[in-house]
Formats: C-alpha cells, structure tokens, sequence
C-alpha cells in the first residue's frame, strides 16, 4: 500500500486508501542554525508538519498539511532545534493551496503558501532561502531535515533530525511508481535514509537552494520507490504568483 508522508497515521482522518505518511529516517540531530530555514509547522500547539521560511512574513509547506483547514489553528515556530520549545512561534493569517492540488487523485501540486500575522525576527538560527530555478541533476546530493518519525513505528523527534540523499532521474522515478510521478514531484533515495511522518512539507535542498517538499512514499526507506517530494524548480511561477497575491491582500488591509 502506498504511503503519504502526512499525519494521517496520527490522525483519525483518512485521505485516500493509496496514500500514508513519512519521517528523517537514518539521520542525525542536527542544530537549527545548520539549516536556518527550517520551520515547525503546528496544528493546535503541537508539530504537525515541516515548512520552509520564504521571507520574513512568508513560509512554505505541502498542500496536504494545510488542506481544508482554517489558518487560525496554525502556527509556525521557528529558530529552535526543539519542535516543542524555544525560538519564536508566530500564527498563520492566510494560507493559499494549490488549486490544481487533489490528495484524492494523484497528490501532483503537493504545494502551500502560507502568510504569517507577523514579520519573523531574522537572525542566525532564522534565514530564508532561495528557490531553485531549475531541477538538480540525478545523483546529486542532496539533504532533508525534519522532526518527523524514525520509522513508520518510530516516535516523532522533539530534536531536528537530519539526512543526505541522491536525487533519482524522474523516468526512473516514475517507472518506479508505475506511471504516478508528474512533472510538479522530483525524487530522491538512499538506502537507510529517508523523510517520514512528520516530515512532510520540510525541505529538500540542493546546493543551497530549495529544491522539494517532502511529499509522499512507500512506507519509509522502500529500495523501490524513492521518496516524492514537490519539485520547487517546476512550480516556482506559482510560488511567485500566489506570494504576490498574499501580500497584495495584506496591503488592502
């Protein structure tokens, strides 16, 4: 059975009998300020998935963290290596998802653009980063961090866990999952090592840029089908429009 790298295991809610959830398997505790970026997104006080800092008012996370769900019980914390202490927590004001995003079908467009009620304080531990412009070449390095599980009977992680790995050709890719892979997912794979539950949403980079969100898998660390994650390179016009949109909106107010 495939495996979607959300809450629902954690949930009571079921998305679609196809997909389940993922973690930062075969990785290691990492300190916030080796990847400033990252963000803890949280649903009612708690991490519920990853994010990735855009700008001082901006983050980005996966659609399916987000979907059908009103921007009052998210919050962001960022600046802290610990998911429940620590750094600075700043509400959600608006979110914008996807439109072409169908966690029913084939969870293509896995991409959320979330506005924050107020301007991050930037710092050491607090840094944005660039979007890609085009897609890493297969076999390139690169590295996914998250507080997500070790395992899909692993716990969730209070400390920031982090993993290196090898971007897969997408026609391998996609023959690996039978035909499911779209333009909008890059995938990436090394054995022993994967994004997981509680992971999802958090970033995928490559030579210093964003590259992916953690989207979905197979269980975690599956030899035959990588990890999918939402490919920044193919959907950064998107990105760029739906930012202008969200911050046009906030100088109407």
């Amino acid at each position: 059975m495939f495996v979607q790298w959300i809450f629902l295991i954690s949930s009571a809610t079921t998305i679609s009998s196809k997909w389940i959830s993922n973690r930062i398997l075969g990785g290691h505790s990492v300190s916030i300020e080796s990847v400033p970026w990252q963000t803890s997104l949280q649903k009612y006080g708690d991490h519920w998935c990853g994010a990735v800092i855009y700008s001082d008012k901006i983050v980005l996370t996966a659609a399916h963290c987000t979907k059908d769900a009103s921007p009052s019980i998210f919050s962001v914390r960022v600046g802290s290596s610990n998911s429940a202490s620590g750094g600075q927590v700043v509400k959600v004001s608006h979110i914008i998802v996807h439109e072409e995003y169908d966690q029913n079908d084939d969870v293509s467009n896995d991409i959320a653009v979330i506005q924050l009620k107020s301007n991050l304080k930037m710092g050491v531990g607090v840094k944005c980063i660039p979007l890609a412009d085009r897609s890493p070449s297969p076999g390139s390095s690169a590295s996914v961090s998250g507080w997500g599980r070790s395992g899909l009977d692993g716990e969730y992680s209070e400390n920031l866990m982090k993993t290196t790995l090898t971007i897969v050709d997408w026609y391998s890719c996609l023959n690996s999952w039978n035909g499911q892979i779209s333009k909008d997912m890059i995938c990436a794979f090394e054995a022993g090592r994967d994004s997981c539950s509680g992971d999802s949403g958090g970033p995928l980079v490559s030579g210093g840029k964003l590259v992916g969100l953690v989207s979905f898998g197979e269980e975690c660390d599956d030899p035959q089908k990588p990890g999918v994650y939402a490919n920044v390179a193919e959907l950064k016009p998107w990105i760029l429009n739906a930012v202008h949109r969200l911050l046009k909106r906030n100088k109407k107010v």
